[in-house]
Parts: structure tokens; sequence; C-alpha cells
């Protein structure tokens, strides 16, 4: 789901207002929607995105939205707990049930009874507290360590994680039943680098904040400084550009920075000026192996025509051949207005004023009668596949 920065809902507004949530990129208005939509209704919900990119912002409206607003709202970073306690802090445990265990505790799930639970880093918890998990999910029960007595409890479970969690199913380090009861509802968090402007504003925002609060001049960007910004990939997203902005307001106050200064402040091996794909674009990775295709096809023919001219013969090596193949595979695929010239096969040169594919045709056809109608051995000799030749000859009506 997204949404166009100028038809912007009036509760998407007021959402980011209270919860100071900084930019316009609709897939970011568009996941801030979907944590509205979802809010009245008790439904578990899974946010997914690249660390640093504002995943902590959706619980917050979640429950801010929910009829449990008035309720008790805990945060839990799985990640930071040990595996030895993290039973204990989610559930609770008995007095005496493990060394240090003095007095009886309650866990979070307990103390957030009737509100919202968020369970930052879902994917670290070790597989046996998944199974625990999973108790709550489907009937709100739970044990605390060292008791054998069930409790209940009311509490809605918002989660979190940075990882492909069906890498992790397909692994056997998290259980499916339980990724499946975690995502009723799924919303993905969109790293900074798709966000396109969104990264001026923030710095902006970085950097006025900064100089405010401890009364420094603040820094202004070059244009050129503005548009490494937005070049840059940010693999540390938001918190990263943070960290960075906050650098340079404190060792350029004043200043105006521009992309030197900027080169100082981001990884030794940063790449500034790549430029990244914004939104849903993908990087077309088959549009470009065609192009170069093309290229060495064109280069091919004038090759050809040179040899032509020199009453050489035009041969392809066998790695060429190979290459040529797989790309005839390839241009199948592609309007025929759109592919690049063909490739002359002749193995032996024609008469000059004989066309590129009159001369191929001849090719083959004294291929085939060379060796007796015998396919493969025609094939070998016009260093094609097969399957290339099987088309040409059909291509040419030599069957």
């Amino acid at each position: 789901m997204q949404i166009a920065p100028n038809n912007l809902p009036e509760d998407v507004q007021q959402a980011k207002l209270r919860f100071g949530i900084v930019g316009s990129a609709p897939a970011l208005l568009g996941a801030v929607q979907r944590a509205i939509k979802v809010a009245p209704i008790d439904l578990s919900v899974l946010v997914v995105g690249e660390s640093g990119a504002g995943k902590e912002f959706f619980p917050k409206i979640i429950h801010a939205y929910s009829a449990r607003k008035h309720a008790k709202y805990i945060a839990v970073n799985c990640g930071a707990i040990p595996e030895g306690t993290i039973d204990s802090e989610l559930f609770g445990h008995e007095k005496g049930s493990f060394t240090g265990a003095v007095a009886s505790r309650k866990g979070y799930f307990e103390e957030a009874d009737g509100g919202t639970i968020f369970l930052d880093e879902v994917a670290e918890l070790p597989l046996t507290t998944q199974a625990r998990l999973l108790r709550v999910l489907e009937s709100g029960e739970f044990l605390k360590v060292g008791s054998s007595t069930v409790q209940h409890t009311n509490i809605r479970v918002v989660a979190a994680t940075n990882v492909d969690m069906t890498r992790a199913v397909a692994e056997g380090r998290f259980r499916e039943d339980l990724y499946y009861r975690l995502s009723t509802v799924q919303i993905s968090v969109p790293p900074l680098r798709e966000r396109g402007s969104d990264i001026l504003l923030l710095a902006r925002k970085f950097a006025s904040d900064f100089s405010e609060r401890y009364r420094l001049p603040s820094v202004s960007f070059s244009d050129e400084s503005r548009q490494a910004l937005l070049h840059y990939r940010w693999p540390g997203n938001v918190r990263q550009l943070k960290n960075v902005v906050e650098q340079i307001a404190l060792f350029e106050t004043g200043n105006t920075v521009d992309v030197p200064v900027l080169r100082q402040y981001l990884p030794a091996n940063a790449t500034v000026f790549t430029p990244t794909l914004a939104g849903n674009q993908q990087h077309d990775y088959h549009r470009e192996r065609e192009m170069l295709f093309n290229l060495i096809f064109r280069m091919q023919q004038q090759i050809d025509d040179l040899r032509a001219r020199m009453g050489l013969q035009s041969e392809l090596p066998p790695k060429a051949a190979e290459t040529v193949d797989e790309f005839e595979d390839i241009t199948q695929q592609t309007p025929a207005s759109e592919r690049p010239v063909p490739v002359v096969l002749a193995k032996f040169s024609g008469p000059a004023n004989e066309t590129d594919s009159e001369s191929e045709r001849r090719s083959i056809r004294d291929a085939l009668e060379r060796n007796d109608g015998r396919r493969k051995a025609a094939a070998r000799e016009l260093n094609i596949s097969e399957r290339t030749l099987y088309r040409k000859i059909k291509e040419y009506g030599l069957e």
C-alpha cells in the first residue's frame, strides 16, 4: 500500500505529527496508514524492515490507535536479553526456581496484561521461548519459570525483525507456526535509500535539532553534497544518517558542507555518487545484459562486413557461438523490432551482393548437405546449438 504525498489522509498526517515521523515517501505513508487501519482490530502484527529504518514507530502507532491505548505498552529487545534469562523476563519466575531467584517476579506478559507488548528483534528468540510464545498467542496461557500453575493474560503482540523470516524458517531457526501467528498482518518499512528526498528532510531536521539542543550555529549543505546524500546507499538507514549529521553539526559548526567534507564522515569505502533507485524500482539486469549483447553483435556485424570486403570467411569461434546461442534465447522474449541485428553464421564467404539472411540460409543448407542431413554434426560445424539449428531450419524452410 502506497499513498501519494498530495493525497494524504488526515489520520496519517496526525500520526506523523504525533510521533515525529519525517518524510513523504509513498511507501512510508502507506506503512503508517496500514498501522492505523489494523490498530482497532486485535490482531498480531509483524513489522519488517532493515535495521535502523524506524520500525519502532509502528507498534506505538498501533497501540495509540487501539482500544488498549490506556493500558500498558512494553517494548522488549529480544536480542539484548541473554538466552538463559529470556523466559524469566518474558513470563516471570517463582522464588527459588533458579540460582539468584530470591523472590517471585512478574514477567512482561503479566505486567502488560490488557495492553500491548512490542517484541523487537523477535527472530533472536531461542526455540524453547518461541514455543512458550506460541502458546500465549494461541490461548493466552503461560507458565512462570519454576511454576506449574497456568496463568492467563490478555495481551496484543506486535513484533519486529530485520531478518528474512522465510529463510529463518527454512533453516530451522524460527518456528513456522509461530511465524504465521505473528504475521497475521505484516507491515513493511522501506529502507532510507528508497525514500528519495526524505533523506534531505531528515538531514535538515537532525542538523537543526542538534544545533538547537546545544546552541550551536547551524550547518548547511552545498548542492553537490545534497546530491551525494541522496546517492549514498545508507546501509545503516535513518540511524546512520542521524549519526553522520550530528557529527557534522558538531565539528563543522556554522560551515557549508561540501562533498570532500561529507566524505570524511562516511565509511572509507563509501561510494558517494553511485545512484540508487527509489520506490519500488529495481535494477533491470536482464535489460542491461541485452544491451551488452546488442553491442557485441553490432561489433560482430562490422567485423563480418569487413571480412566480406576482404574476401575472408566469417566464422565464430566456439565460445562466441555459445554466447550467440544464449543471447538468442533472450531475444526470443523481446519484440522483433527490439531484437539485435542477427549474426551471419556463414561458414564460407558468398557472393558480395548476398544478404545476411541469404548467406546464413546457404551456410546452413550446405552444412546439412555435407553432413548428409545429420543436424547434430551440422550444428557442430556451424558452431551453434542443435536447438538454434532446428529453429533456423524451420525459419528458412529447409526441412
